[in-house]
């Protein structure tokens, strides 16, 4: 068993050039709550999930993302409700959010 069951990543990352970036949707902001919605539920700690900022993922036209592992699985979203849909379904259930992933 790895030392999490699911490493949630956010992109937060920031272009100074003003082109498509994750930070422009507040990826910070909605990292920072989903964060704390999964220590609230007492999920973020070992063998249970973690949750990291990273740097450009690479799918800024998609933004703003998240991958999940130990799956793989890519996802969009617009704002906190979204994240209570992947919390609760994905890491909860261990289902996909289909209408989000991509």
């Amino acid at each position: 068993m790895s030392y999490y069951q699911y490493h949630v990543f956010f992109c937060v990352n920031e272009r100074d050039d003003g082109s498509a970036c994750c930070a422009q949707h507040g990826a910070r902001r909605v990292r920072d709550y989903a964060k704390k919605r999964l220590k609230d539920l007492s999920l973020h700690q070992p063998g249970k999930v973690r949750v990291n900022m990273a740097g450009c993922m690479g799918r800024c036209d998609e933004g703003p993302v998240i991958a999940v592992y130990p799956e793989g699985i890519w996802y969009t979203y617009v704002d906190e409700e979204d994240v209570d849909d992947i919390i609760e379904q994905h890491l909860l259930q261990g289902s996909v959010v289909e209408r989000l992933k991509i």
